[in-house]
C-alpha cells in the first residue's frame, strides 16, 4: 500500500552536517548525510559526494529522526462537543480539519490515524492532499465512527448501529467510502454527565460484525475501550487495537499481550486540565477527566509493567495518540509532543515513547516498510531536532525542521547552521 503525498517531487534534497537517530535500536548514526531523491530516502552517506543539481542544507549538528505519526486523531472536533451540528456542510467540516490538519503538519506530525470525524472529513482531507491541492498530513481515515443507538458516539455525528446485521452493514458502508480502519465504541467514556465506562456497550455479535466486515477488505477494528470486562469480550471476538484503556486488570493486560495487540494510551484527555478548559470544556467534564486521571495512568502503568514484553512483536505494542488535534499548542510544545511525554510518566523509556510515536505506530497503521524510521528506500517523512531524543524525550520540543516526501514544509534552523544551495 503506497499511501505517499500525490505531489510533484521536488529536486534531490541533502541533509548534511547531522546525526540519524535509529529509532528502532535507540542508537546514533554520527556524522551521516541523508540523500533524498524523489520523496525517498535514496542513501545515508558518511563520505559525502554531492551532485552538483542537489540543494543541500547543513542542519549543524542537529538530529534526524522520522516524522511523527498520532495514531488517535480527531481533526473535525467541536468545543463543546454540544454544539456539534449534524447538519453541518461536508465543505465546512472539511476546512476545519484541513486547518487542524495543517497545524499537525507544521509541528512534525508528518502521518495521522483519524479515528471519527463528522462528515467523513478525514478522507476529503486526504484526497485532496493525495491529489496535491493541499499539503496536510499523510492521513488514515476511519470516515464515521460506529456507535450503538444513545451509546457513547451520540450527538457526534456518527454512524448508528444495532444488531449483528446493522454493525456488519454499517462497517462495510464506511469500508466502501474508503475507510482505512472502523472505529467502534465498546463502552461508554468520560465525555457526558451519566455514561461511565464501565461494561460494555456493545454485543459480542455486533463486535464479531465489524470485524467480519474489516477482515473481509484486509482491514482492522478500532476500540474505543474503558473496562477491562468489554476489553476482553473485543479480544475473543477479534480486535486487536484498542483506546485509552482507563480501567485494565491483571488478567487483561496478561490476555492484551498474549494476542500481541495495539494499545493507544491518550493519557492527554484525563492530564490536560488548564488546556480543557481553554477549549470551552465544561467544569463537569474537566472535573470527571481529573477524576478519571490518576486510576487511568495506573492502568497504563500495569500495563507497561506487565505487557510490555521484550519479544519481536512484543506483548502489548504501546502507539501514540492524543485525542485531541496533534498540532495544538500546550505547555510550550504541542499536543502530540505531550503525549509522548506523558507515556514516560507511564513507565515506556525516552526510546520506547518515541519509537510509540514513529516506527510502532507505523507497524500498526501496516506501513513500518515506507514510514516511521530514516532508512533508504523510506518516505522521507523527517523532522530534525536541536537534542538526540531518544535519552531525553523532550528535544521534540524543538522540532527546526520538518521534510514530508522530501518536500520542506517547514524550516527554522538558523541560517549560518545551513550550507550552500547549489
Amino acid at each position: 500500500m503506497d499511501k505517499s503525498i500525490r505531489r510533484p517531487a521536488p529536486g534531490p534534497l541533502w541533509l548534511t552536517g547531522g546525526h540519524v537517530v535509529d529509532v528502532v535500536t535507540g542508537t546514533l548514526r554520527r556524522d551521516t548525510a541523508v540523500e533524498i531523491v524523489d520523496g525517498r530516502i535514496a542513501a545515508l552517506h558518511k563520505d559525502i559526494n554531492i551532485p552538483p543539481d542537489a540543494t543541500v542544507r547543513d542542519i549543524g549538528g542537529r538530529y534526524v529522526l522520522p516524522g511523527l505519526i498520532s495514531v488517535h486523531t480527531h481533526l473535525s472536533v467541536v468545543y463543546p462537543f454540544t454544539d456539534t451540528d449534524d447538519a453541518e456542510s461536508p465543505g465546512i467540516t472539511a476546512l476545519r480539519s484541513l486547518s487542524r490538519a495543517q497545524d499537525a503538519l507544521t509541528a512534525g506530525v508528518t502521518t495521522i490515524r483519524c479515528v471519527h470525524e463528522q462528515n467523513r472529513a478525514d478522507l476529503l482531507v486526504r484526497t485532496a492532499a493525495e491529489q496535491g491541492w493541499v499539503e496536510a498530513p499523510r492521513i488514515l481515515g476511519a470516515g464515521r465512527a460506529v456507535s450503538t443507538t444513545g451509546g457513547h458516539g451520540h450527538g457526534m455525528a456518527c454512524s448508528y448501529a444495532d444488531g449483528y446485521d446493522g454493525f456488519l452493514h454499517a462497517a462495510r458502508t464506511e469500508l466502501a467510502a474508503g475507510a482505512d480502519h472502523v472505529k467502534i465504541f465498546i463502552t461508554g467514556g468520560i465525555a457526558r454527565p451519566g455514561e461511565g465506562f464501565a461494561g460494555a456497550e456493545m454485543t459480542i455479535d455486533e463486535m464479531r460484525a465489524v470485524v467480519r466486515a474489516v477482515e473481509e477488505r484486509g482491514k482492522y477494528a478500532v476500540a474505543h475501550a474503558g473496562d477491562a470486562s468489554a476489553i476482553r469480550q473485543a479480544l475473543e471476538a477479534g480486535v486487536r487495537s484498542f483506546e485509552h484503556a482507563y480501567a485494565l486488570d491483571d488478567d487483561t493486560v496478561a490476555e492484551m499481550a498474549r494476542r500481541h495487540v495495539f494499545l493507544t494510551p491518550t493519557l492527554c484527555v484525563t492530564r490536560c486540565p488548564d488546556w480543557m478548559t481553554d477549549h470551552s470544556f465544561t467544569p463537569w467534564q474537566v472535573e470527571r477527566a481529573m477524576e478519571v486521571g490518576p486510576g487511568h495512568l495506573e492502568s497504563i502503568r500495569r500495563a507497561v509493567r506487565l505487557g510490555a514484553g521484550t519479544d519481536v512483536p512484543p506483548g502489548i505494542t504501546f502507539v501514540a495518540g492524543t485525542d485531541y488535534p496533534p498540532g495544538e499548542p500546550i505547555e510550550d510544545t504541542v499536543v502530540a509532543v505531550r503525549e509522548m511525554e506523558f507515556l514516560t510518566e507511564a513507565g515506556l523509556s525516552p526510546q520506547q515513547a518515541l519509537r510509540a510515536g514513529t516506527s510502532d505506530a507505523a507497524r500498526l497503521l501496516k506501513m513500518s516498510d515506507q514510514i516511521g524510521s530514516v532508512e533508504p528506500g523510506m518516505i522521507a517523512d523527517l523532522v530534525v531536532t536541536d537534542a538526540d531524543p531518544t535519552s531525553d524525550l523532550s528535544a521534540l520540543r524543538r522540532i527546526g525542521m520538518v521534510v514530508q516526501a522530501g518536500r520542506v514544509v517547514r524550516d527554522d534552523i538558523p541560517v549560518l547552521a545551513r550550507g550552500a544551495c547549489t
